[in-house]
């Protein structure tokens, strides 16, 4: 019970600050609101906030105020479009994620705590913080070894964990709430999104896991040559600390200063689309937050990211259907494009394939026709989605961040190389892909494959024979004959799932009897 208050005064909270921004019930909706609701909303305070910004930034504003896990909370609803509107989920995209720095002392009781050690025994030097966001910040450091090495070391906010839980459990008790009592909560699946929340704010919580991540796209990118990853410092990392070495590289931000740094801005725009794409298609696990602030590019010309609490993964599948859609959309081929899409089954069967191939032709057509500085991949991608939707196919979740960290990456681009030709640079990545996934290796490497598996299926297929002659027996003899063990786990097992389902039949009878009550 204690809890359940704590849910609702913090809820309340929330409601109150989303009100003073006029992001709960945005007056650009008020004809559209019941008139409770505009009672509610009445009851909480007037708004406080400009009134030239868009419902999308007052909401980002809102959401900013609130702290790390309404923070967090936007960024995922950037990703769900078909939750909260193409306006609403635009202006989240650019919701920051910087708070004020806490001290050099408390970040250093947090790496002797973490790792056991005193921090001058762990560093000769240990710097002011370089950067701070809601769940850690970063400081600049040296080894104390022989040979000493200059290192990040990223400490995590001392009791954030608790702040993130007590918003988190008043999240899901307001979801839970919603969909008990709304049929529009339920369609959008309140539940799941703060689930979601909740994994993503889990795995942001351990640093091991961004270290893991790090480790992992190095060791997938080891033999890029025009693309590295900081090598993770094991000894110095901890659940809250996570020590990388140190890039003294040049910002991938500003092309004035790359190009006093030696390096040729286009070649970089041209760097960091490869980069990004080859780890989608190709390894299926890439870099999902590669704004400028991440990137650098080093003394040798390669491009090196930073930052890995935001990854995204596509599996096989997903791979082959991204690679042919934009291979389809890059030679113009709409039919097979629309193949692509039914063969997956993503658009069902009942829609006609033809009218779903002309309307593929009205998104790929007016952006093939622009100046290849206008041709935006990020624009095809949002226009295929709304289309898919209009013929009935669910959001794709991994599809979506790759949509997202797209616009990203093709917003530095483009301030990199103006001109920047999107397709352009694309196609050979695209074309690499195609090739050796359906061309004549991809081809002999998949025959090999089904030789292999016959091959393990002759060496089964004595004990498979065996197997079906015992129980072929026991069927003569009767029935099958299940060892005494076995049968009491099925008992036990058959006995606690009937137990959930009366349970489960209690529970809808009693809500059904408040339900019934309220409306009498």
């Amino acid at each position: 019970m204690l809890r359940t208050w704590r849910d609702i005064r913090r809820l309340l909270h929330a409601a109150r600050v989303l009100s003073a921004y006029d992001a709960l019930l945005p007056r650009e909706y008020a004809d559209a609101v019941p008139a409770h609701f505009k009672l509610a909303k009445s009851m909480l305070g007037r708004a406080k906030t400009r009134g030239d910004l868009s419902p999308g930034m007052r909401l980002s504003l809102a959401l900013q105020s609130l702290g790390p896990a309404y923070i967090k909370l936007g960024q995922i609803l950037a990703t769900r479009p078909d939750v909260v509107g193409d306006e609403i989920a635009r202006a989240l995209e650019n919701l920051q994620d910087r708070l004020p720095p806490f001290s050099q002392d408390e970040a250093k009781a947090v790496v002797e705590a973490a790792l056991g050690k005193s921090t001058a025994e762990l560093f000769s030097e240990f710097g002011k913080p370089v950067a701070a966001a809601s769940v850690a910040q970063v400081h600049e450091a040296v080894t104390a070894e022989d040979e000493p090495r200059k290192v990040a070391v990223k400490v995590l906010r001392s009791g954030v964990e608790i702040e993130f839980s007590r918003d988190l459990s008043a999240l899901a008790f307001g979801a839970r709430m919603a969909e008990r009592y709304s049929a529009e909560a339920r369609r959008l699946r309140l539940v799941a999104l703060v689930d979601t929340l909740a994994a993503s704010v889990a795995l942001e919580l351990d640093l091991r896991m961004e270290a893991a991540a790090a480790s992992e796209l190095a060791e997938r990118t080891k033999a890029d040559a025009d693309f590295r990853v900081p090598a993770v410092d094991w000894v110095c990392t901890s659940e809250r600390v996570l020590t990388t070495e140190w890039i003294d590289g040049t910002p991938a931000r500003d092309p004035g200063i790359l190009r006093e740094a030696g390096h040729d801005p286009a070649r970089i725009a041209v760097q960091i689309l490869r980069s990004f794409l080859t780890q989608a298609l190709r390894d299926g696990f890439f870099h999902a937050d590669m704004h400028q602030g991440n990137l650098f590019v080093d003394t040798e010309g390669r491009l090196v990211a930073v930052d890995f609490g935001i990854m995204g993964r596509l599996d096989a599948a997903m791979r082959r259907f991204m690679a042919e859609t934009l291979g389809g959309f890059l030679n113009r081929d709409y039919m097979r494009v629309a193949a692509v899409h039914f063969d997956a089954g993503f658009v069902p069967a009942r829609h006609s394939i033809e009218t779903f191939a002309q309307a593929l032709r009205a998104i790929g057509e007016p952006i093939f026709g622009r100046p290849a500085k206008d041709m935006s991949m990020a624009r095809l991608l949002q226009q295929l989605f709304d289309t898919t939707r209009r013929f009935d196919m669910e959001l794709q979740p991994q599809l979506v961040l790759l949509q997202k960290t797209m616009v990203v990456v093709e917003g530095v681009a483009r301030s990199l190389d103006p001109e920047f030709d999107i397709w352009e640079a694309a196609r050979p990545v695209i074309e690499r892909w195609m090739l050796e996934q359906v061309g004549p290796e991809a081809r002999l490497r998949d025959m090999g494959e089904g030789v292999n598996a016959l091959g393990r299926l002759a060496r089964d297929l004595p004990q498979l024979l065996k197997n079906a002659e015992i129980v072929s027996a026991m069927l003569a003899q009767g029935g099958m004959r299940l060892h005494p063990d076995t049968i009491q786990q099925i008992a036990a097992a058959q006995t606690a799932r009937t137990r959930h389902v009366r349970v489960a039949i209690w529970i809808a009878a009693a809500a059904l009897g408040f339900l019934a009550w309220g409306v009498l």
